[in-house]
């Protein structure tokens, strides 16, 4: 067989840290969960490479591929700990980013509030400077006021500068300037343009994506440089890829400056994870379910093809790069469960996380959580979990739901199972919002659950959404790292057109996709990579008079041809089918116009193949059976390993079955069956 090739995928979550590694060579796959160190990111990497070696056999001098996601971006936007910023920006426009789209998080709350910006209004400086909408310069930039707002950000404690101006869509120029000025005046400051980190239309957007970078530069770049240094003190040859909010990777020089495109990287990276693997099934339609510690994240899954988006939030701030599309809800294993004022129970988006964790862990957690109502409820605590780095403590779990089955008069059993039913209702409120923005029905989709929750809860959450089937792959808690594992490189360019569309438009859209195309194929280049590129190309487009715009995917070939109208005609074509598909209707007599061209250049990532077998129809033999609270009543359920389910392996609900990453609970009127792959297919009863 040869020596061992390993490519390594690596997640940070809010309570574990996940490893995929596969030696490409034997088609041996190992995977591992490591308790994170809040305190300390990146030492959890460490721990993980040190047991893989252990257990594993895993050589760090045979990484030939290292990709890994991270939540410090993240985690520095929510809980507010990036660098201090000073924003330059028009005089006279220095309230764009409180302002922002005049909407309120919540309409219908009579208590909701604004949140505080990332930029405090006494570190915003207004500069005499404009740009005309159509990009000629009406006024220079006053760079005696630049000079001004330096020094007196400075003196201020501004770690970094923000310059954005309006209309730098058009020509970044006076952006530019700004930013040489000040690094010949301060050069211990950073600074980022808008320009330069996302050229769109709409200064509102604009700005606060190059808010968002310079907020998380400081602790990405350094934690990169970390990292950088620590696999190079363990002998690991392959540079470090980073997972973007895209799904796809970029190397860490990148990463250490486009920091933006990272905040997403996990959540990206396990919806990426799940496509390929639904690609590998033949499973065209799924709707992703990924549960952590803190949170459940929902995709969707076309023909194999994870849907993108922009406007996702980051905490509290919307992020307006293409990003994979995520839902987001504050259900998660760690979730903490409480009785509010009203006697109403409550379930999340308070965490334990990993530090103290849920009650059952041992590590001093008090409250009640979601996992621990599943220990209570018996579908969790019979085996060891996380690779035996935790055991549950079932009597301290149902001291911690006990105190909330006092307060609420019933048995400590229906207050679990009451836990359980609060967190699977949130869930099913948000993949209905989530579907019926999509256009999509979720009957005709399956569930992937992942994460080390997913599989906890996904079966309840399918049942009730009324979902034919339930796919759940073989390393469900291990899927985002594996999605790291298989990324492609991918970088994003977009211009802004704004304009009409129309027959005269097209060489000036050829223009610009053979710009960005050149763009995209240099970056690529500068990653590293000498293969073939896809360029893939979106409009976002919209009726004239419209506020929004649909996404609109075009064939590059359409460019090609050499009539003009015809190219209009198939792009109008295009968007008149992306609107039916979403609202029912289209205005086949309606003006189009289309405002930004996005291009994403894509080299393939590694075409990796995880080991098959022969499916064999059996029945499988449960180790031994277990009480479960289940259908308001103790049950005795069969208890399965998931190791001992071999190909074409056949059982039925109720059931639970255990591996080392996560834990399946199976509720009655379930068959189960074991592909080729070893993915657990779950289909209903009538």
């Amino acid at each position: 067989m040869g020596e061992a090739d390993w490519k390594v995928g690596v997640d940070i979550g809010g309570t574990f840290i996940d490893f995929c590694a596969l030696d490409t060579r034997s088609g041996r796959v190992a995977s591992l969960k490591v308790l994170t160190t809040p305190d300390d990111p990146g030492a959890e990497l460490m721990t993980g490479l040190t047991l893989l070696a252990e257990r594993e056999g895993l050589d760090p001098r045979a990484v030939t591929r290292f990709v890994h996601g991270t939540t410090v971006g993240m985690n520095t936007v929510i809980q507010r700990k990036g660098a201090p910023l000073a924003l330059l920006t028009n005089a006279g426009f220095e309230d764009v980013i409180e302002l922002a789209r005049l909407r309120m998080p919540d309409t219908y709350s009579l208590f909701c509030s604004r949140p505080d910006q990332l930029v405090a209004r006494d570190m915003i400086f207004g500069i005499p400077a404009r740009l005309r909408s159509d990009g000629t310069e009406r006024q220079a930039p006053d760079m005696a006021a630049v000079a001004d707002a330096v020094a007196a950000l400075k003196a201020k404690g501004a770690l970094g500068v923000v310059v954005s101006f309006l209309h730098s869509w058009r020509d970044g120029g006076q952006e530019s300037a700004v930013k040489e000025e000040i690094a010949r005046l301060a050069p211990d400051l950073f600074v980022f343009t808008s320009a330069e980190v996302w050229p769109v239309i709409r200064e509102y957007e604009r700005t606060t994506t190059a808010i968002l970078n310079a907020y998380v530069h400081p602790r990405i770049s350094g934690y990169l440089s970390a990292l950088e240094e620590r696999l190079a003190g363990r002998g690991v040859p392959a540079r470090p890829l980073l997972t973007k909010s895209n799904g796809g990777v970029m190397n860490a020089a990148e990463g250490k400056r486009a920091c933006v495109h990272m905040l997403l990287s996990g959540a990206a990276s396990g919806v990426n994870g799940a496509a390929w693997l639904a690609r590998q099934a033949g499973e065209p339609r799924i709707l992703t379910l990924d549960i952590g510690g803190t949170s459940a994240d929902f995709a969707l899954i076309i023909d194999g093809q994870a849907q993108f988006g922009t406007g996702e939030m980051i905490g509290e701030f919307p992020l307006h790069i293409p990003s994979v599309s995520v839902s987001s809800i504050g259900i998660g294993g760690g979730s903490i469960a409480s009785v509010d004022g009203q006697g109403v129970l409550r379930v999340g988006p308070d965490s334990a996380g990993s530090t103290p964790g849920p009650a059952c862990y041992g590590r001093g957690g008090e409250w009640a959580t979601v996992t621990d109502a599943m220990v209570v409820c018996g579908w969790l605590g019979h085996s060891q979990m996380a690779y035996g780095q935790l055991r549950m403590d079932a009597d301290l779990a149902r001291a911690a739901v006990g105190r909330l089955a006092d307060r609420l008069g019933r048995s400590l059993e229906a207050t679990a199972q009451a836990i359980l039913d609060v967190a699977v209702s949130e869930m099913f409120a948000e993949v209905e919002k989530m579907t019926a923005r999509a256009g999509v029905d979720v009957r005709d989709f399956a569930l992937m659950p992942f994460g080390g929750g997913g599989p906890m809860l996904g079966v309840f959450l399918a049942r009730e959404l009324g979902m034919p089937r339930v796919v759940a792959p073989r390393w469900p808690g291990v899927v985002s790292a594996l999605g790291g594992l298989v990324a492609d490189l991918r970088g994003d360019f977009v211009r802004t057109l704004f304009a009409e569309l129309s027959a005269g438009l097209m060489p000036t859209l050829r223009d610009a996709v053979a710009v960005m195309g050149a763009e995209g194929r240099d970056w690529l280049v500068a990653q590293g990579h000498s293969g073939a590129v896809e360029l893939r190309i979106v409009a976002d487009m919209r009726y004239a008079g419209q506020s929004y715009e649909i996404e609109t995917p075009l064939d590059p070939d359409w460019l090609d041809a050499d009539d003009p109208h015809s190219i209009s005609a198939a792009i109008a074509a295009a968007f008149h089918a992306a609107h039916t598909r979403l609202y029912d209707f289209h205005d086949p007599d309606g003006r189009i116009e289309i405002v930004n061209l996005r291009l994403s250049a894509i080299g393939n990532g590694p075409a990796l193949q995880f080991p098959t077998a022969q499916e064999e129809p059996r029945a499988a033999s449960a180790e031994r059976t277990v009480p479960v609270f289940t259908g308001g009543a103790v049950t005795r359920v069969g208890l399965y390993r998931r190791a001992d389910l071999q190909a074409g392996a056949r059982f039925h609900g109720p059931a639970i079955v255990a591996q080392e990453d996560t834990t399946f609970a199976i509720p009655a009127g379930t068959e189960a069956r074991v592909d080729a792959q070893l993915n657990l297919h779950l289909t209903f009863a009538e």
